[in-house]
């Protein structure tokens, strides 16, 4: 079984990193293969509306999200990892999910299972969950939940690591997801 971690922070070892790093630790126990995949530094481009990817299969714009898309077709699950930002996900994360989850169409997510993780300062950190499970609830895709809202706290670099609430979250998480998608596998 695999996961698709997706870092939608521009910062490539910061808070969002750290809390997917702990859900890795937990699959990686459980045998589960995982991925990281670094969205939230990239220039992606939003999506057209161009329609072209019905025909194709794939998006018009070739980057990564069509290259995120081979990998998900072969994915048991998917978290998407963000930072706050004024209540929502970054930019860059959502034009990347946009397009991926318009252009895979073709694609069967039904029953891949699906979670976010949101890291903030203090608060937008639900609004902005809401706005990332909607791409998995309208993708047929179960959402994992875990013993508290899938966020974690830390505004500077490092500080994540001192939310000892928000790691349990993360880790309880990844255990919840490996159930659904061992149960969803049997």
């Amino acid at each position: 079984m695999k996961v698709l971690l997706i870092n939608g922070s521009p910062k490539e070892k910061g808070n969002t990193a750290f809390a997917l790093e702990q859900m890795a630790e937990v699959f990686a126990e459980q045998g589960i293969e995982t991925e990281m995949i670094h969205v939230g530094n990239q220039l992606i481009k939003g999506c057209q509306g161009c329609g072209a990817c019905y025909k194709l299969g794939k998006c018009v714009i070739d980057d990564m999200v069509n290259e995120t898309a081979l990998k998900l077709a072969d994915a048991d699950g998917m978290v998407v990892g963000s930072p706050g930002y004024y209540a929502s996900p970054n930019g860059t994360l959502l034009s990347f999910l946009d397009r991926l989850f318009y252009s895979t169409g073709k694609i069967n997510k039904r029953m891949k299972v699906g979670a976010s993780v949101v890291c903030a300062r203090r608060g937008g950190t639900t609004a902005s969950m809401d706005v990332l499970n909607k791409y998995f609830t309208i993708s047929q895709m179960p959402v994992a939940s875990s013993t508290y809202w899938n966020i974690i706290h830390g505004g500077k670099p490092g500080e994540a690591e001192q939310d000892a609430e928000g790691i349990r979250t993360m880790r309880n998480l990844a255990k919840n997801m490996v159930f659904l998608m061992k149960a969803i596998a049997a």
